[in-house]
């Protein structure tokens, strides 16, 4: 049997995902960017509800994991880039433990009425159909969390 027969043709879209979003915030950039911070750390669920808290450290370097306890975990990236409150960059494998590596890219800008944060999820590897499949949905709870939890700060410091 010839075995370039049996090959299959990989393309560079099989090989790489491109996620981006824009989540409108009507919060200021600080507490749009304190609210990532939690929500992509202790603050992290599932769509389900599930929590699923994170560790981030917010600094360039730094690790973005989760913890289970006891020294045992899953590292998701690197902190690449930190400009608060108008970016944060991480790189890694997230959620993949397969050969795949991440680019996330937040950018904060003010806009009137609020934030706008710019979101971009590039990877590349060996990414199974399912996870594909998934990611967007994934990030869209997370944003949403973001824009819930950041507006809620901005609600809480006009009480005060």
């Amino acid at each position: 049997m010839n075995s370039a027969a049996t090959k299959k043709e990989i393309s560079v879209e099989d090989l790489t995902v491109h996620i981006t979003e824009e989540i409108h915030v009507r919060a200021g950039l600080e507490d749009t960017f304190a609210a990532l911070l939690e929500q992509i750390g202790e603050g992290n669920s599932l769509p389900d509800g599930t929590p699923m808290p994170m560790k981030i450290e917010a600094r360039p370097g730094g690790r973005w994991y989760r913890d289970l306890g006891d020294d045992n975990g899953h590292f998701w990236g690197n902190v690449q880039a930190i400009k608060r409150p108008t970016l944060l960059e991480i790189c890694g494998p997230l959620f993949m433990s397969y050969a795949a590596v991440s680019n996330l890219q937040y950018r904060l800008s003010k806009v009137d009425g609020g934030t706008l944060i710019k979101f971009h999820h590039i990877a590349l590897g060996l990414i199974p159909d399912e996870h594909r499949e998934g990611m967007g949905k994934g990030w869209k709870h997370i944003h949403e969390k973001v824009r819930q939890r950041a507006e809620g700060k901005q609600a809480a410091s006009f009480k005060r």
